[in-house]
């Protein structure tokens, strides 16, 4: 009998990793559904709930605020709950500010309740890279990719049918749909719960000592502020592109259904490098080189919108879509330039947190650009400045390093 102990040791294993890949991908489809559904649906909700397009630039500026929040307070509550609670109260909070934001009549609620959606995919985002790291260590470059894609299809279906979907049954339902997704979530989330109750496991990826000593000591790490401006100048120019390129087109012409699509596609690309950047990353001693491509991507894309939209427009929204390839480079950066589960909890609150609270200006400023001037030129060059930021940060980030014999 004693012979069959490690064999059902296996099993259990191989079932409990199931599970949890199982929970992650789930989980990640939820990560962005909040913001690319509301998107395409802007101007038409706020015709109806009567609020002003200044206020477009405040939805623009809440994800990246609230991811920006979720950074910073998540590696604190991942230690308090543990990893696996942690992700579960995420997904409730996502779908239960999903559905409630498509019921309500007032701006002020819609914005407290998509503040409480957006709240939970922060938690989310900075808690399901130590959870693959946790969990899969022996697949860091294949699992990162997997979330990564499942991340980038959630970005991209909301923004294909918000749009279709809202013209036949109303902006209501094409907005609330996507609490379901979160709720599918939470249910594999309490089934991993259940399991280390039963099994009596020990949570060591955040244990409090360590991981105390680990979020102190990220803050005099030069590799964690690379990161944090890598990621934070991606996001700038990603939420301000997702905010602002619908009014790019109907300024040149386009209808509000070809600038929601436009937006669709723009993160449909992201999967080329969803499914390849981990990959590649996980190769390479230095993936700068990948970071110089991205930039030239970025500065191509961004001459088309400002000079012609119209012309080319997939062209353009293909070389800005690739641009962001740095996104999933930096995700997956965090566990390969880490030794520990409490280091890529602290990297990854550190990355995000930091880097999308300068994020969260991005929207704002762009538009705000545009309304002082009457054009886009202000607001491209605003771009450009955080491409060179995004390289400064990169350097530093991709350099053959680990956080735990960086900070000082």
């Amino acid at each position: 009998m004693t012979g069959l102990r490690p064999q059902l040791s296996k099993r259990a294993l191989f079932e409990g990793r199931l599970l949890v890949f199982a929970a992650i991908v789930m989980s990640a489809l939820t990560l962005r559904v909040a913001v690319t559904a509301f998107t395409p649906l802007a101007a038409r909700i706020g015709r109806d709930i009567g609020y002003s397009t200044a206020v477009v630039g405040v939805f623009g500026m809440l994800p990246t605020a609230m991811f920006a929040l979720g950074g910073l307070f998540t590696p604190g509550l991942s230690r308090r709950l543990g990893l696996e609670l942690t992700a579960l109260v995420a997904m409730l909070m996502t779908g239960l500010g999903s559905v409630i934001r498509a019921l309500v009549p007032e701006t002020s609620e819609l914005l407290v309740f998509s503040a409480l959606a957006l709240g939970g995919m922060g938690i989310g985002n900075v808690v399901i890279p130590p959870l693959v790291k946790r969990y899969f260590s022996d697949r860091l470059a294949v699992l990162s990719a997997v979330y990564i894609v499942m991340v980038q299809l959630g970005t991209v279906f909301p923004a294909l049918i918000a749009v279709p979907i809202a013209d036949a049954h109303g902006w209501r339902l094409s907005l609330g749909m996507w609490a379901g997704p979160a709720f599918a979530a939470a249910l594999p989330w309490i089934a991993v719960l259940r399991v280390r109750r039963d099994h009596a496991r020990v949570d060591t990826t955040a244990l409090p000592s360590d991981a105390v000593a680990s979020t102190g000591a990220v803050w005099r790490s030069p590799l964690a502020w690379g990161m944090a401006l890598m990621f934070g100048m991606t996001s700038l120019i990603t939420y301000s592109l997702f905010t602002w390129m619908p009014t790019i087109f109907s300024d040149a012409g386009a209808s509000a259904s070809f600038g929601g699509s436009m937006v669709g596609v723009f993160a449909l690309i992201g999967l080329v490098a969803a499914l390849s950047a981990p990959i590649v990353v996980g190769r390479m001693a230095n993936p700068f080189p990948v970071v110089v491509g991205c930039a030239v991507f970025f500065v191509v894309g961004f001459a088309g919108l400002l000079l012609a939209p119209m012309s080319a427009p997939l062209a353009w929204v293909l070389a800005v879509g690739l641009g962001p390839s740095t996104f999933p480079m930096a995700l997956t950066l965090i566990n390969l330039r880490t030794r520990t589960g409490p280091g890529s909890a602290a990297l990854s609150g550190f990355t995000q947190g930091v880097g999308y609270s300068v994020a969260c200006a991005g929207p704002l400023l762009f538009g705000a650009l545009h309304t002082m001037t009457g054009d886009w030129p202000a607001s491209f060059g605003f771009l450009m400045v955080a491409v060179l930021i995004l390289m400064a940060g990169a350097w530093v980030a991709c350099k053959p390093q680990m956080l735990e014999d960086t900070w000082v």
